[in-house]
């Protein structure tokens, strides 16, 4: 596996530098031949990927991506990965490892030169420590940047969320931050494959005073519910009405080149949502929802976007900004504020 993965990077263009046979041996060889970007398995003897990234980012910090099992159990030792400070992660497909990874020979090269311009001091491990160092000095309030006093949005607003690369720490982030009696509904769109797709609701809804829970088809949402698009499928909003979406999930291409796409559900929203609508695009690769910025800002949503200083990739949120159809840009910390109605 780890010469098929060298192969692949190599003849995309990448220099392999070193490789290791297990967690214990990547520290030494990652601290002697100083890489841009490590590529981690999870299950590895000795020493196993989620400590080999903890000791990783505590003695050589380098952006890592997680090679993980398209399983429920990969998931949760994937987001155990990425709570370390893994930048993200690859599902190799099932069954034939060797021959699945060949067919996504072109996205793994991609990921991997993403991951390798990831900005570590953005990652949730770093935030997450600054966060509780805060939290315990006299006079902060906790919480996630939350203020101790909500602050109401318009009534029946639906919020679409779009992210890619550092997506998940970076939603949950900004969802952990919003009050649960905000009359919000809407639906986060996460580029991630379907396996994982379920285990990122939970955590959000364990995370959030909202209720969050993985889209199905035909499923109806309302005040304080959020639906987490279900990877390998597009989600679209089906019918709005009385303060509540109806959702669909589609099992078929679009054209966007991810499933589930953003601009998907931010151009779906805007053609069936006539309550005030949000658009929020964070962290990620490539240019998902720039379309989507556009139909809403034609629609009359307002859309915000991160800022890049504390993107882990600023592909997706620059694109979005250079439509000009972004009415803010904000640190991450302050896009909740932004969705309330408490920062401008």
């Amino acid at each position: 596996m780890r010469g098929l993965i060298a192969d692949i990077l190599e003849s995309g263009g990448v220099e392999v530098v070193g490789e290791a046979e297990d967690g214990r041996e990547a520290l030494t060889v990652v601290a002697d031949t100083e890489p841009d970007v490590v590529t981690m398995d999870v299950e590895m003897p000795e020493m196993n990927g989620i400590e080999a990234v903890e000791r990783l980012m505590a003695e050589t910090p380098t952006p890592t991506l997680m090679l993980s099992a398209y399983t429920a159990e990969g998931a949760e030792e994937t987001f155990a990965a990425l709570d370390a400070g893994a930048v993200d992660f690859f599902a190799k497909p099932g069954g034939e490892v060797s021959m699945g990874v060949s067919r996504l020979e072109e996205q793994l090269v991609e990921t991997v030169r993403s991951v390798a311009k990831a900005d570590l001091s953005t990652s949730g491990r770093q935030r997450r420590t600054e966060a509780a160092a805060a939290a315990a000095s006299p006079g902060r309030t906790s919480g996630a940047g939350r203020s101790a006093q909500s602050v109401a949005v318009e009534p029946n607003t639906t919020l679409i969320i779009g992210s890619s690369t550092g997506g998940p720490d970076a939603v949950e982030r900004v969802i952990s931050a919003l009050p649960g009696d905000a009359d919000l509904r809407g639906v986060v769109v996460q580029h991630m494959p379907e396996a994982f797709t379920g285990r990122f609701a939970e955590r959000l809804d364990a995370a959030s005073e909202l209720t969050v829970r993985e889209a199905e088809d035909g499923m109806r949402i309302g005040r304080g519910e959020l639906a987490v698009a279900r990877g390998g499928h597009h989600l679209e909003i089906a019918s709005a009405r009385n303060g509540r979406l109806r959702l669909k999930v589609i099992d078929e291409e679009r054209g966007e080149g991810v499933r589930p796409s953003v601009n998907v559900t931010m151009e779906s929203a805007a053609s069936v949502v006539e309550d005030p609508l949000i658009g929020v695009v964070l962290t990620g690769m490539g240019a998902d929802g720039s379309d989507g910025v556009r139909a809403l800002s034609r629609a009359g949503g307002r859309v915000l976007a991160q800022d890049e200083d504390t993107c882990v990739v600023y592909g997706m949120p620059k694109r979005a900004a250079d439509t000009g159809c972004v009415d803010s840009v904000l640190p991450l910390d302050d896009i909740a504020g932004g969705i309330t109605g408490e920062r401008a």
